[in-house]
């Protein structure tokens, strides 16, 4: 897809998506920011994708954004305009993404990692907020992540200072949900991948959804969102299937699909 700059495979319900720039540790030109978009807005509507799983090839995750190439182009606030439409779909994607981080995952990339759902790594990936050290501000939705998920003074930490991290200090800061071995990392995303996409579907993108949009309101009106979710949860198959296997000691088979009128 897009000359290989990034590879999609799909195994049953998990659709893996791999960053394919290795001589350039991932890093993302105009060419690869396009086809990511594709690729998310695609999986988005499509309904035999229930998770995701973005990674990178060659022994790391991503780099960044390809800061030499992509030399003249649109003025750089429209290209940064296209990029933050990357940032939304990965938001908002209603299915749950697992980001397989080896080796660096810095600037963009990192911010990457971060706007999946679920981050897991190897002992020896690398990270860093690295722009201030490239003469840049955040970016990626870096602003908006870093404090919900580590607090204000640690995200200023890492934004001002830029310096790299390692994987289990990541995981003190809640910026890793798993470190794992290298030789485990594989088949434990698998395994992962796999019960994510056993979940209820709609409940689960409903769940998601409260989930970020519960970090700026009130109480009084996560609340009346729950309601609202949890209505359209009882009026699919889901919520009676799981009634049923669990009276019958079994594993409900869940289809996302509308109860019959």
């Amino acid at each position: 897809m897009d000359g290989d700059t990034v590879l999609v495979t799909q195994d049953g319900p998990v659709l893996t998506v791999t960053i394919n720039r290795p001589h350039r540790k991932n890093a993302i030109d105009t060419a690869t920011w396009s086809a990511l978009r594709e690729v998310l807005e695609r999986a988005a509507s499509d309904d035999s994708v229930r998770a995701l799983v973005l990674t990178g090839t060659g022994g790391d995750f991503c780099a960044g954004a390809d800061l030499g190439s992509d030399r003249g182009g649109p003025h750089p606030l429209h290209r940064m305009h296209d990029i933050n439409e990357i940032a939304l779909a990965l938001h908002d994607l209603p299915k749950p993404v697992v980001a397989k981080v080896r080796g660096v995952a810095v600037g963009a990339g990192w911010n990457l990692a971060l706007g999946c759902d679920l981050v897991v790594s190897t002992p020896d990936a690398r990270f860093s907020q690295i722009f201030a050290k490239r003469g840049l501000s955040l970016d990626f939705g870096g602003s908006w992540l870093l404090p919900r998920i580590v607090g204000m003074q640690q995200a200023k930490r890492l934004a001002l200072l830029g310096e790299i991290i390692g994987a289990e200090e990541a995981l003190g800061l809640g910026l890793v949900t798993w470190v794992k071995d290298d030789q485990e990392l594989d088949g434990f995303v698998t395994d992962l991948a796999d019960r994510l996409a056993q979940g209820p579907p709609i409940a689960v993108a409903q769940t998601k959804q409260l989930l970020h949009a519960g970090s700026h309101q009130s109480f009084r009106e996560a609340l009346e969102n729950e309601a609202r979710a949890q209505t359209i949860n009882f009026a699919t198959a889901d919520a009676p299937a799981a009634r049923e296997a669990f009276l019958n000691k079994a594993e409900p088979n869940f289809t996302g699909e509308w109860l019959p009128r």
